[in-house]
């Protein structure tokens, strides 16, 4: 039998982590995207994932037993898969239209969501300094952001919708990361999403339907792009990985303002692969969102060395 504790320290080491993947991942989502439809890109994510996962079911000694969830598990990991789907496809799909910084600057209420649901729905204790913190941080991404609605249209709302879904996809996560390792929450997901999208992107190939060729008929990729696919779905499936693991070990309200730490390192990949820098005000923005994030890192430092352990949660064995 497996335990875990509130191990806030390890919980934000992870989160980094996922902070650099992902972003990473974006960015090379936004490169596919001007040759590849999204549908295509967020398939390939998906069977990626799965076929990364399934052979360390094997390796890990799971075997047939990691596949089994109680029927809560389940029907949640099962909503959590929708949440990421769509999640990624709206996330792919405004990234086509707005820089990657602008982007994910935009998609950062999604923390500030998260911080309400994990201290109203999760009933998560949320002290007054990380509540500052994260206002304080929100207010550089507010910084950061300077969308222009007019000129991009409803475009802008795509990130919103991003946060929406990307913070309920967290809530779910945290509901049922101590029921199951993160391998087995990730392999499950990614086989479920990969058995819905691979037949429907099969059955578009060579479709000329006006409306729905465009977004759901496969291309042929080159072979670079198809390092790129191959690359882009490690870097997803290794950063949910960790973000998932971290949750294992910190509540959600503890992690959300480290991920405002995905706001500069989404700059940097912006550079370096597509030339995008941001102005003077995002740059002060994004400082401004890094030194609240730094702050949490050092106040959860300090609870950590004054507070006695939390008591170990046993995790479920599976159905027998």
């Amino acid at each position: 039998m497996t335990t875990d504790i509130d191990r806030p320290l390890l919980g934000i080491l992870l989160m980094t982590g996922f902070c650099v993947l992902a972003p990473l991942g974006d960015g090379m989502a936004k490169y596919l995207g001007a040759a590849i439809p999204v549908f295509q890109i967020v398939t390939i994510r998906f069977l990626a994932q799965t076929l990364m996962l399934m052979p360390l079911m094997s390796i890990s000694g799971k075997g047939g037993r990691g596949w089994r969830m109680t029927r809560r598990v389940f029907w949640l990991t099962m909503v959590r898969t929708v949440l990421h789907v769509s999640g990624l496809g709206l996330l792919y799909a405004a990234l086509q239209y707005l820089p990657l910084a602008d982007a994910i600057a935009i998609v950062f209420v999604m923390p500030f969501m998260l911080l309400l649901l994990g201290k109203f729905v999760l009933k998560e204790e949320v002290g007054p300094r990380r509540l500052a913190a994260c206002g304080v941080g929100f207010i550089g991404t507010l910084l950061v952001i300077q969308p222009s609605f007019l000129s991009v249209g409803l475009i802008a709302v795509l990130p919103l919708l991003v946060a929406l879904s990307f913070a309920l996809f967290m809530l779910v996560t945290r509901l049922i990361a101590r029921d199951t390792d993160a391998i087995t929450l990730q392999a499950v997901s990614g086989l479920t999403a990969s058995v819905v999208l691979v037949p429907v992107m099969l059955a578009f190939i060579g479709s000329d339907h006006a409306l729905l060729a465009p977004i759901l008929a496969p291309v042929q990729a080159t072979a670079f792009q198809w390092l790129v696919l191959l690359a882009m779905g490690v870097a997803g499936t290794l950063g949910h990985l960790l973000m998932t693991s971290a949750l294992r070990f910190a509540p959600a309200a503890t992690l959300a303002p480290m991920q405002y730490l995905e706001i500069p390192f989404a700059t940097l990949f912006g550079w370096l692969m597509f030339q995008e820098l941001p102005n003077g005000l995002s740059a002060v923005g994004i400082m401004i969102t890094v030194a609240a994030g730094l702050y949490i890192v050092a106040r959860e430092r300090n609870l950590s060395r004054g507070k006695a352990p939390t008591p170990p949660r046993p995790m479920p064995l599976p159905e027998q």
